[in-house]
């Protein structure tokens, strides 16, 4: 891709917020970049899942060889990609070079062993398999199988054997949802873990443990930490046998291991400290284990990420990195390897010998370099919130070498509210966020309560308040700015995805702070969110809202879908047609509503995109058309050259 315009010569200009000119194109972000996922280590080997927006989305397996050669490893006809709950994950496993990997056409399982072709390994039919591990004693994979196609009832969720000879039998079922298959390394034992509605696996989980007998059945099964309001994340065996995991039941999510003598847990290093994440994707993992026994860990401080050695004698001594986020981490021997976030650089995934003094880049996100004189850096902010404690977030700058504003002009201010609503913003480096920043705005990203990163209590503050508490938090922040003459107060817009796209609607719905918004693939109607979602969220609402339908009168006073009146700002619309977790009559009923009440409005479909858009062109056009919105909104011309939005009523 053309990129000359990277490290241009200095001009400076006077001109107004929005309409610098940038080197950070939506081009540049749609085509230069890929998403970097599931990592393993397999001996020297590393191997990583890579989403490719210029092969219509496709995600790739990956393979480094020891000797530093990489190369595709999935056939170019398929793509790595798991679908059980939607959100996937665990999408392949890799033991002594043989690979096997989830195929997203068809989601069967298929085998590559080492240096061969791919073959399918387990049937066709409704079902959908994540999260494997390799029982080589028996033959076999064992992972989580979800099955569709059973009428009106939902999806049935087990753990299944998959034999090598294509034979597949259920382990264990009878639960709502299945994760986390792992066997002891002398393939003695299994662990896993197992959750029920209305519980989501943040909220209460259980850890099982069970006996794998001579014909690989289970047996002596035990449950052995969890519960309703307990959630157990990445169970782990360590080398020499001993069962790991991550547990909130002091508030934190922090780590234990399993004393099966004393049949009780024993904490390792208890802090006011992360040590998990939600579990929205399988094969998530923040802790392995070193040949000489000690354990490498990231764990979150007041949301800020770090990478640690947990020494045998339980000293934990943070490991010193340029980085600020960590994914996917993964012990082999004495290296480590992680997809990691840079506050001014690309993510990266990183192979790092323990022994050594720096990491090695295996892979970045984005091959270009982009000039530090055209990034800005987020600046930590903790407000005040409504109800006495503190809202986390994050502040972006306007920032451009070329470019400076009219003296007196303040920013236009983007606030981003993001997903989940457990989801959790960093100050890792984003193409999405600079894409803004460059061009004159200022942007807000909040950790609004509700989010991880900050332990238990903060992620409940969002308990029976969806769409209260994110949208006041949001507010503050934004207050805060305005109040310090950091922004415009006249010139405030809101914008986020999915659950961030829930919160934006309330926002500029029931609130007048805002002058605009853009939802994606948001959530209007939460009556039918409860109707329509897929199992895994079905029955989220009943914590974040109340139980439905009982509470039919609250989810409606809560939806912005039946509260049109209070809106009186221009917003644009995102949605993939072909989204299974907010359907797209979510987006459709609300520019109806805002048709009819003649306010401006937008709407930009995708064909062919689910929840989260992975084609190149429809990333690139939705940045263009967001930023052609805000131009058209605050009569403004960007400098960009722009593919018109028909927005109605403007």
């Amino acid at each position: 891709m053309e990129n000359s315009d990277i490290n241009a010569p200095r001009k400076t200009h006077v001109a107004p917020y929005g309409t610098w000119k940038s080197p950070i194109t939506a081009g540049l972000i749609s085509q230069a970049t890929v998403g970097l996922g599931q990592v393993a280590l397999d001996r020297d080997d590393v191997y990583w899942m890579e989403m490719r927006p210029t092969e219509r989305g496709r995600t790739v397996l990956v393979k480094r060889s020891g000797d530093g050669t990489i190369a595709d490893v999935s056939p170019v006809d398929m793509s790595v990609r798991s679908r059980v709950h939607e959100y996937g994950g665990g999408s392949f496993v890799v033991d002594a070079g043989d690979v096997w990997f989830c195929n997203d056409a068809d989601q069967r399982i298929y085998a590559m062993p080492e240096r061969a072709s791919a073959v399918a390994l387990t049937p066709e039919g409704p079902y959908r398999y994540a999260d494997m591990t390799v029982d080589r004693r028996h033959n076999r994979l064992i992972a989580v199988r979800e099955e569709h196609g059973r009428g009106d009832d939902e999806p049935k969720n087990c753990i299944v054997s998959i034999g090598f000879d294509q034979q597949v039998s259920s382990l264990v079922e009878g639960a709502d949802f299945y994760g986390a298959p792992r066997l002891s390394p002398d393939g003695q034992y299994l662990a896993w873990l197992s959750w029920s509605h209305p519980d989501m696996p943040w909220d209460g989980t259980e850890l099982w443990l069970a006996d794998v007998t001579e014909n690989g059945g289970l047996a002596n099964v035990e449950r052995v930490a969890g519960g309703r309001t307990i959630s157990i994340f990445a169970p782990a065996w360590s080398p020499d046998g001993a069962l790991y995991f991550v547990s909130d039941q002091t508030e934190w999510w922090n780590l234990y291991r399993w004393d099966g003598a004393q049949h009780e847990v024993v904490a390792l290093c208890p802090m006011a400290a992360e040590f998990g994440r939600p579990q929205w994707a399988f094969g998530m993992t923040t802790f392995g284990f070193t040949t000489d026994g000690d354990i490498i860990c990231t764990y979150a401080v007041n949301g800020e990420w770090q990478l640690g050695r947990l020494e045998k004698n339980g000293q934990l001594c943070e490991i010193k990195t340029e980085y600020c986020g960590f994914n996917s981490l993964v012990i082999f021997g004495q290296k480590a390897a992680f997809v990691a976030g840079h506050v001014a650089d690309s993510s990266a995934l990183v192979l790092f010998d323990l022994n050594a003094v720096a990491p090695t880049v295996v892979r970045r996100a984005m091959d270009i370099t982009i000039d530090p004189e055209y990034i800005s850096i987020g600046e930590a902010l903790d407000v005040p919130s409504g109800d006495g404690g503190d809202v986390h977030a994050y502040f972006y700058a306007p920032v451009n070498c070329n470019y400076s504003a009219p003296e007196h002009e303040k920013a236009l201010l983007i606030v981003k509210s993001h997903g989940g609503p457990t989801g959790q913003t960093t100050p890792s480096f984003s193409l999405g966020i600079q894409f803004w920043t460059s061009r004159g705005f200022a942007v807000l990203d909040v950790n609004y309560g509700g989010s991880s990163g900050y332990g238990r209590a903060y992620r409940r503050r969002l308990n029976g308040r969806w769409g209260e508490v994110d949208v006041e938090d949001c507010i503050s922040c934004v207050r805060y700015l305005v109040g310090n003459e950091v922004v415009d107060g006249e010139r405030v817009v809101i914008t986020g995805g999915s659950a961030g796209g829930f919160t934006t609607l309330c926002a500029l719905t029931f609130h007048d702070v805002f002058r605009a918004g853009a939802s994606y693939y948001g959530i209007g109607d939460l009556e039918a969110l409860a109707r329509d979602t897929h199992k895994f969220e079905s029955r989220y609402l009943d914590g974040l809202v109340g139980c439905w339908p009982e509470d039919e009168e609250l989810y409606r006073a809560r939806s912005p879908i039946h509260h049109t009146e209070r809106l009186a700002c221009p917003v644009i619309f995102f949605q993939g047609l072909d989204d299974k977790v907010v359907p797209p009559n979510q987006a459709k009923a609300m520019v109806d509503a805002l048709l009819h009440k003649n306010l401006p409005v937008a709407y930009v479909a995708f064909e062919g995109e689910g929840h989260g858009f992975r084609l190149s062109e429809n990333i690139e056009r939705a940045l263009q058309s967001e930023l052609y919105f805000y131009g058209r909104v605050f009569d403004f011309q960007p400098a960009d050259k722009l593919e018109p939005v028909d927005i109605a009523n403007l």
